[in-house]
């Protein structure tokens, strides 16, 4: 099997002490970024915390997608809240999981469909890169929902 290296890059400036900003930028956006208020921080757009997060979300979100299209099942589109869990222990921050509740919405008349898609919500978090690279210090968790329009 051939392998071969893909290459993600990120540009980023930072001003300040422990409580100052910065920004990052990749594909031309730029995304600000600071410690975040809840850690005594500036609160200034995002935070690793966050972004890691994002990361996770979005990749699964992709996953779920292209699941879905595989087995052609035909949503409607698809929604998401992600939770972060980060224990405080002392100085150090441990993240220790992140809970994905995907909304899957079908067109009214599906209902049939509904346990098949629960059970592909779950297949994609298992498939999702950024969650199987995060394991096993992040417990990742599927609480996934069905609705119908």
């Amino acid at each position: 099997m051939k392998s071969s290296n893909i290459s993600f890059n990120i540009t980023g400036r930072w001003e300040g002490n422990r409580n100052g900003s910065g920004v990052m930028t990749t594909n031309e956006v730029n995304v600000p970024y600071s410690a975040p208020a809840s850690l005594d921080g500036p609160g200034i757009g995002s935070n690793p915390e966050e972004l890691l997060m994002a990361s996770a979300s979005t990749c699964y979100m992709i996953t779920l997608a292209a699941i879905l299209s595989r087995r052609e099942i035909n949503y409607l589109h698809l929604e998401i809240d992600t939770e972060g869990i980060v224990l405080e222990e002392g100085n150090n921050l441990i993240y220790k999981e992140i809970i994905h509740k995907p909304v899957i919405f079908l067109k009214t008349g599906d209902e049939e469909k509904e346990n098949e898609v629960i059970k592909l919500a779950h297949r994609a978090e298992k498939a999702c890169f950024i969650s199987q690279t995060i394991k096993p210090q992040v417990t990742v968790n599927v609480v996934p929902k069905v609705k119908y329009s």
